[in-house]
């Protein structure tokens, strides 16, 4: 709707002016609410600071001029210091000869060399992805495309933690207990194999404790003083000193887990421009320790200990250095930062895409970066999310209770294709097609599902209520493109410029929704909310929906009006296409 209310803002501008001596920067609108009769709302309210008068005779007194001095607004009506503006039905018609004519519709290029970084997935490399994984890897991936899609340069990128005891841990189960077993000689992809070690080491260091207890000890002492977490701290040690034996271990673990991450990916469908690993970033920061003692914006304890106080900030003290020497997960995220912005020098801003536990975290981190100078702290954003829980409870990696994501692809394939067969739609079409069809409805499934709800709030997944063909959910919007294929086939259209002068109320109401898709894409980069478009194209989709049920496409008396249909069916399934390609979702031609 922007170009009409860029249309609208222009007409009133002189007259303000010479009518009211007056020049108003900025114009309020909004589409009309649905109770009243209108296209668009002119919020007269907002002209009040430079127009001392009535609000409703004002809006009178503008909504007349529109009438009678504009082409396309053909009448208004006021409610209170609202301007209900009816726009003509001509308007729209060539709205839509613009959007047909206008390549990857509602996408911005790129103006600018400036590049925003994304970070999301970021695993331990001691088990394989889970259903948080799922929600944090979809949605950093559609924030990445929707941001792209607004105009900005992207880089997706992660770090990978793949060092500290709970790596040790899985090393060390499988020293212990895995008899050399492998990937290949066992036939488990790599990081479920190295999982399950992970999961090995709790049930054997439970054992122990319980062991320890039962013979007096206090129950915290027995979870320092238990053998396998020694040999785990040990081990730990080892890796940092350089140990040749621990290092090789190390590496030949990790690289399993990488291979089996990769296989997740591309099933999931992201992907990933750049990695940063832990073991080499951990290091990092402690020069920005020096520089803020220097600064005198961290301080040192009597033990050596490094610190920053933020009290005055409404936060707490924070330690930077321990009194080792060793660095903490702020420091090495403090180095990491800054080592980002040296290795992308046009780089404009970083989303990281964490869970909502760690909004403290970066509170404090980026109030320390701009506390030591940086500029381009204030370009920082946490991507905070809420948890995802299932209606069992929520998910434990330590005790082999999480859902894992390839499990989880393959269950919502297998559902998707029990819901499909029993519709019964798919007589003619091959196997391998079906199989195809069946993992591209699950995905989207569980895509939308997902990345529909507002990240800031948690999610209760339900696999079965998510591969819905009715409601808001992926197959829904899935079948409503096939559908508008289906049309489409029967009756091949031709690009051409419509000149109708007159619409149904329902084709008025879908090319305003289509209008809304440009500034939506703005709003949803804007506010790193996927959530914005998938809830965009459920109404759009409700919209065409209505249309179809209630409007004959095919076959009419008319040819003109035949071709109009047909045309707004084409650009409704380009925006459904486009729209969902944002999420991550693919849509099939046929259901």
């Amino acid at each position: 709707m922007q170009a009409i209310t860029q249309q609208i803002s222009a007409a009133l501008e002189p007259y303000l002016k010479e009518t009211f001596g007056v020049t108003v920067p900025q114009f309020e609108f909004q589409s009309t609410r649905k109770e009243f009769e209108g296209d668009v709302t002119l919020v007269v309210f907002s002209l009040l600071r430079y127009i001392k008068t009535n609000p409703v005779s004002l809006s009178e007194q503008l909504g007349t001029y529109l009438k009678t001095q504009t082409d396309w607004v053909t009448d208004f009506n006021v409610v209170k210091g609202f301007l209900n503006l009816n726009i003509a039905d001509a308007y729209y018609v060539q709205a839509l000869n613009v959007i047909t004519q206008t390549p990857q519709y509602g996408h911005v290029s790129p103006t600018s060399n400036s590049v925003y970084l994304i970070e999301y997935s970021s695993p331990n490399t001691n088990k394989p992805l889970h259903l948080g994984h799922v929600r944090n890897n979809l949605l950093g991936y559609a924030v990445a495309q929707i941001l792209e899609a607004s105009g900005k340069r992207v880089l997706k990128t992660q770090i990978i933690n793949d060092r500290g005891i709970h790596i040790c841990k899985s090393m060390l189960a499988w020293k212990r207990f895995g008899n050399g077993e492998t990937p290949v000689s066992s036939g488990i992809k790599g990081d479920k194999l190295v999982g399950n070690y992970y999961v090995r080491f709790d049930q054997e260091y439970k054992k122990e404790i319980e062991a320890l207890v039962s013979n007096g000890m206090d129950l915290e002492e027995a979870k320092a003083k238990a053998p396998l977490f020694l040999e785990a701290q040990q081990m730990l040690r080892a890796w940092e000193a350089g140990d040749e034996e621990v290092v090789a271990l190390w590496k030949k673990m990790n690289d399993w887990v990488y291979q089996g991450f990769e296989t997740t990916y591309t099933q999931l469908g992201v992907s990933f421009d750049s990695y940063y690993y832990e073991s080499k970033t951990y290091l990092l920061g402690k020069e920005l320790i020096d520089q803020g003692l220097e600064q005198s914006i961290f301080y040192k304890k009597d033990d050596g200990s490094v610190w920053v106080d933020l009290t005055a900030d409404g936060l707490d003290e924070k330690l930077l250095l321990r009194s080792d020497g060793t660095a903490v997960y702020m420091t090495q995220d403090l180095g990491t930062a800054l080592q980002r912005f040296k290795d992308n020098p046009t780089l404009n801003g970083m989303v990281y895409t964490v869970g909502n536990e760690q909004d403290y975290h970066f509170k404090v981190l980026f109030l320390i970066l701009k506390k030591l100078g940086f500029a381009w702290a204030d370009a920082l954003y946490h991507l905070s999310y809420g948890m995802v829980d299932l209606p069992e409870g929520k998910m434990k990696s330590r005790e082999g209770t999480v859902v894992d994501a390839d499990d989880l692809m393959e269950e919502m394939t297998a559902t998707a294709a029990s819901l499909s067969e029993a519709l019964g739609k798919l007589e003619g079409m091959s196997e391998e097609n079906k199989q195809l069809l069946y993992k591209t409805i699950g995905l989207g499934a569980l895509k939308y599902f997902i990345l529909k709800v507002d990240p800031k709030k948690s999610i209760l997944f339900d696999p079965k209520t998510s591969v819905d063909f009715a409601g808001n959910t992926g197959p829904f919007i899935q079948y409503t493109y096939a559908r508008i294929q289906s049309i489409l086939r029967a009756k091949e259209t031709t690009e051409q410029t419509h000149k109708l002068t007159a619409l149904n109320p329902k084709e008025k109401e879908i090319i305003k929704q289509l209008l809304l898709y440009p500034e939506t894409i703005q709003q949803a980069a804007k506010q790193y909310s996927p959530a914005l478009i998938a809830n965009y194209t459920f109404e759009l989709v409700k919209l065409f929906n209505s249309f179809y049920q209630n409007t004959p496409i095919l076959g009419g008396d008319d040819p003109a009006i035949e071709a109009f249909r047909l045309s707004l069916c084409e650009q409704v399934g380009k925006v459904i296409q486009s729209s969902v390609g944002l999420l991550g979702m693919e849509v099939p031609e046929r259901m």
